[in-house]
């Protein structure tokens, strides 16, 4: 996880404070501040400096960057409202067609044909 650079600055002006000043007050040097944002690796103690300053928890500017990750939460969150809404369809092929549909067309094809060539030199 990292922080995301927006969602902290945004709460830093609405606490009318810079980033430097900020910084200063929550003792947590640009160099650590620059390491938690660009870096994915996170410092317990500088985030909950950070977020006590600002009174909010760490998780009001952290931010996952882990787009595989987000991926799929996105594909399970669609296929819950799209299941929820026709019952009598399997979950699993939902699924898998809001998967492929993810990809790009070309991509989609080229795995078709692999597949079908397996299945003709298997007969």
């Amino acid at each position: 996880m990292r922080i995301d650079l927006t969602r902290f600055r945004a709460l830093a002006r609405k606490r009318g404070l810079s980033l430097n000043a900020l910084l200063a007050e929550a003792g947590v040097s640009k160099t650590a501040f620059y390491h938690l944002v660009h870096k994915s690796s996170v410092l317990p103690r500088s985030l909950d400096s950070l977020a006590e300053r600002l009174a909010v928890r760490p998780s009001a500017f952290l931010t996952e960057k882990r787009p595989d990750v987000t991926k799929v939460r996105r594909v399970l969150r669609l296929t819950d409202r799209i299941v929820a809404g026709n019952p009598d369809l399997d979950r699993d092929n939902v699924r898998l067609t809001l998967l492929l549909l993810e990809e790009e067309p070309i991509r989609r094809l080229r795995r078709s044909l692999i597949r079908g060539r397996k299945i003709v030199l298997h007969r």
